[in-house]
């Protein structure tokens, strides 16, 4: 048997809220910012195209956590990608170029300088990042870069040669001169320093004054991504501090925090989360629940959305689960009463760990109870309120009800699931939300591929192989190639299910087809448990093909699938799909021992499927127990025969 995979895609919903402070902002006020860029200005001309100037960003779409950008400065997402490819040239010429398109785009009333622009630009180029991104990575960066500016310019210090090496450093960043910048404040540092030495009588205003400045280059240099500096300055600029000054300390280690969280995000530096979480641990230290709640909270949140991003990476659970407790902590300060959509939003995202750690065990009470938190969400989270983040909510509950309707018998809990994301896909349009739309489009597909896999008829599959290919209108291999490769994935599976009720083998291929494209981004080296499941389906479709043939090529292929995917699936790690792994081989075993007259390679066979069997009953999946069970006296009577009997 084979289990159409969900990856419950909840990197792109991660989180309502995931950074409260600093250089998390939300992305409407990104968009909000960009938007200074080009007031009051007319029509530009860029390239061939006449793009208007009065909106220098639109944000649009996704979670609380994950907006999209879809234009920058009037400019469509594969227009941000090409001056990116210019800035990032070695050519004058090109460099020319991007100069020439910026000064016919950028209106006079800029508050940002083009010179400034072009760095930014320069800087994506420098960066490893997907093309679908760019656009919200220029966002940030220019955001970032006009509160940094505004900071510096805005602060005043007692010093009057400090104060003048401050306002360099701000004229240099109006141009993203960073080097410069930081080499300013560099000297205005080491002033400060040198009299905090001789002058101990203003001790205390001279640390915080140099934690200020550490803080400021912290700031520099997360203004150009490079985020394990910034956090190691962050952490500098909280050890300066006075002794006393603890809410600041608390404001700069989840400073450093967050940015620890984006590098471990962003690059899948799992050490980097590890850390992270640590810094967070040290700031709940430095904010009283009792005394300040809100910073207490907040902290509370982000300790949760760490711990869910590491531990949906790790094999284990311990992280998982202290993701929940920090969910249900920051629940006991954040009522439904008091503020009742971030209670609705940390329901949301407890439903989310709890849903990941039912997918990983055998039994169904963690589902139930993620499904338990989204519904609660939604009674906030209203359709009329907000709703995009009430379709990422229904979403998110219909991928609970699918897992859950996996491991029943019935079909009631998958009719739910398809009810949901048919709800979520009203606001998930394709026009407003594209990747957002695609992927309920890809989770609608597995509902009704397993729905369809337990009717007699078509209909559903067909259903499903439709929501697929819609998905993949989106999800292509250049923009989000292991979403492409999910969904390539899937479509395999509902193509095989489709193969398996007709009597040629055009769907059959199709089906290897699809697996196959789904390896070359689902490689064991990137994903292992997805390779793993790939693979398994894989060996499924190449089965039911070699069934119809009269040699045993295809069923060898097809084992040496199910062990690929072993080598990866181990019984400790993931149990029952190992029993799934486990007895699909046994089953092709059984067919060749049955060609091949081999009574050996039967008896393995038969103790594979009842291995299977009893791993899959004991552990609650009542669909593939009763195949594996099935299987058992076909198995026993070519065991028997085979020796004579």
């Amino acid at each position: 048997m084979e289990a159409a995979f969900i990856i419950a895609e909840l990197r792109h919903q991660m989180s309502w809220q995931k950074r409260f402070i600093g250089r998390a902002l939300s992305r409407l006020a990104i968009a909000v910012t960009l938007t200074l860029l080009a007031q009051g200005a007319s029509a530009q001309l860029v390239g061939s195209r006449s793009v208007q100037g009065t909106n220098c960003a639109t944000a649009v779409g996704g979670d609380v956590r994950d907006t999209t950008i879809t234009t920058v400065c009037g400019m469509p997402s594969e227009q941000v990608v090409e001056l990116v490819r210019l800035a990032a040239s070695p050519q004058a010429g090109d460099r020319a170029e991007l100069m020439a398109r910026l000064m016919a785009l950028v209106p006079a009333s800029s508050q940002l300088r083009v010179e400034a622009i072009a760095k930014f630009f320069q800087l994506l180029g420098e960066t490893p990042a997907e093309e679908s991104q760019l656009a919200d990575r220029f966002a940030q960066i220019a955001a970032e870069h006009r509160r940094l500016v505004e900071d510096v310019k805005s602060l005043r210090v007692n010093d009057p040669e400090v104060q003048a090496l401050r306002q360099q450093a701000a004229v240099a960043l109006e141009i993203a001169d960073h080097a410069t910048a930081f080499a300013r404040l560099t000297q205005a540092r080491s002033i400060v320093t040198t009299k905090r030495e001789t002058l101990a009588r203003v001790l205390d205003d001279q640390k915080r004054e140099e934690a200020a400045l550490v803080f400021e280059q912290a700031r520099v240099e997360l203004a150009r991504l490079a985020y394990e500096q910034a956090a190691d300055l962050f952490a500098e600029a909280a050890r300066l501090l006075p002794v006393g000054d603890t809410e600041t300390r608390w404001r700069y280690i989840v400073e450093k925090a967050a940015a620890e969280q984006t590098m471990g995000d962003e690059r899948g530096n799992n050490p980097a989360l590890v850390q992270a979480i640590a810094s967070y641990r040290a700031a709940l230290r430095l904010a009283s629940r009792t005394e300040r709640p809100l910073d207490w909270f907040t902290t509370q949140i982000n300790l949760g959305a760490a711990l869910r991003t590491l531990g949906a990476r790790e094999s284990g659970t311990a992280r998982l689960e202290e993701a929940v407790a920090a969910y249900r902590d920051a629940l006991k300060e954040t009522t439904r009463e008091r503020v009742p959509l971030d209670w609705a939003g940390t329901q949301n995202n407890l439903g989310n760990v709890l849903q990941t750690l039912g997918a990983r065990e055998s039994g169904t009470a963690r589902l139930e109870e993620a499904v338990a938190a989204y519904r609660e969400a939604l009674k906030e989270w209203t359709r009329e309120r907000v709703p995009l983040q009430w379709a990422m909510t229904q979403n998110n509950l219909g991928a609970a009800l699918r897992t859950l309707g996996e491991r029943e018998s019935g079909t009631a809990r998958l009719e739910e699931a398809v009810a949901a994301y048919r709800e979520a896909l009203k606001e998930r349009t394709r026009e407003r939300v594209p990747l957002d739309w695609a992927m309920t489009q890809n989770n609608l597909g597995n509902a009704l591929q397993t729905h369809g896999a337990r009717e007699s008829g078509t209909a559903r599959l067909e259903e499903a192989v439709a929501a697929y290919r819609e998905a993949l209108k989106e999800r292509t291999r250049e923009r989000v190639p292991l979403d492409w490769a999910m969904t390539q994935n899937n479509l395999g599976a509902a193509l095989r299910t489709l193969g398996d009720r007709e009597s040629g083998t055009a769907r059959l291929d199709e089906a290897v087809a699809a697996y196959r494209e789904a390896l070359k981004e689902w490689t064991r080296e990137r994903v292992p448990l997805q390779w793993a499941m790939t693979q398994d389906n894989l060996g499924t479709a190449l089965q039911t093909l070699g069934e119809r043939e009269s040699g045993t090529a295809r069923l060898e292929e097809a084992v040496a699938a199910y062990r690929d995917a072993l080598k990866e699936r181990t019984r400790e790690r993931v149990p029952l799909d190992w029993a799934m792994s486990f007895g699909n081989e046994g089953v092709a075993l059984m067919v060749l021992a049955d060609r091949r007259r081999d009574a050996a390679v039967a008896q393995t066979a038969l103790s594979q499927i009842n291995t299977a069997f009893e791993t899959m009953r004991d552990g609650g999946h009542a669909p593939n127990a009763a195949y594996y069970e099935g299987q058992l006296p076909k198995a026993r009577a070519l065991v028997a025969r085979l020796r004579g009997r």
